[in-house]
C-alpha cells in the first residue's frame, strides 16, 4: 500500500529534480534513495544476495586484484 507524503523543498532543487529525473518519476527516485536508510532489512538482504552471486563475486575479486596492482605502483608524495 502506498501513502502520500507532502515535502517542502527549495524551488531550485525541485526544478532540478523535474529536469534530471522527470516530472512523473520523482517519488520513485526519492523512495529508492530513502529505502536503504529506513528499511535495514532490505539492505542486509541485498548484501546477502550479492554474496551468493558467484559470478558477480568472481568479477569483483578480479577487478579488486587488478586495481590493487595499480595502487602498488603508485609513488608516495
Amino acid at each position: 500500500m502506498q501513502k502520500k507524503l507532502t515535502l517542502t523543498i527549495d524551488e531550485e532543487v525541485y526544478n532540478g529534480l523535474r529536469q534530471v529525473i522527470g516530472p512523473r518519476k520523482i517519488s520513485h527516485f526519492i523512495e529508492d534513495l530513502v529505502r536503504p536508510h529506513v528499511l535495514k532489512q532490505d539492505l542486509y538482504k541485498a548484501y546477502q544476495d550479492m554474496a551468493t552471486d558467484h559470478v558477480r563475486e568472481t568479477e569483483a575479486l578480479e577487478w579488486a586484484e587488478a586495481t590493487f596492482g595499480d595502487i602498488s605502483h603508485h609513488e608516495e608524495i
